[in-house]
């Protein structure tokens, strides 16, 4: 059973920094995407940033809605994949949740982090 487990979240002044990182425990085949998820106090689920893994290099995606200033590195080695973002503002705040999709010879797979929370403070 695959397992994300999600660090780097807390308490930050605005203005700061944020810097989540992603790791998969477990068995992993061939990992397609890796995409970061908030859900900000009273809202939806929304997409921040995504990977999509090709043969010979990576697609990387990020929302309109969250107003930019994200980057998703990754690690191939690791399978560790990471959010960062400078100059934090209060509406930042939220739960931040690691998704990522894996595919073996006959099935795909879904996997989701239970969450990380983020309060930026003004």
């Amino acid at each position: 059973q695959v397992q994300l487990v999600e660090s780097g979240g807390g308490l930050v002044q605005a203005g700061g920094s944020l810097r989540l990182s992603c790791v998969p425990s477990g068995s992993i085949f061939n990992i397609r995407a890796m995409n970061w998820y908030r859900q900000p106090p009273g809202k939806q689920r929304e997409v921040v940033a995504g990977i999509t893994i090709g043969t010979t290099s990576d697609s990387t995606r990020y929302a309109d809605s969250v107003k930019g200033g994200f980057t998703i590195p990754r690690d191939n080695a690791k399978d560790a994949v990471y959010l960062h973002k400078n100059s934090l503002k209060t509406e930042d705040t939220a739960v931040y949740y690691c998704n990522i999709n894996d595919v073996d010879s006959d099935y795909g797979y879904e996997y989701w982090g239970k969450g990380t929370q983020v309060t930026v403070s003004s």
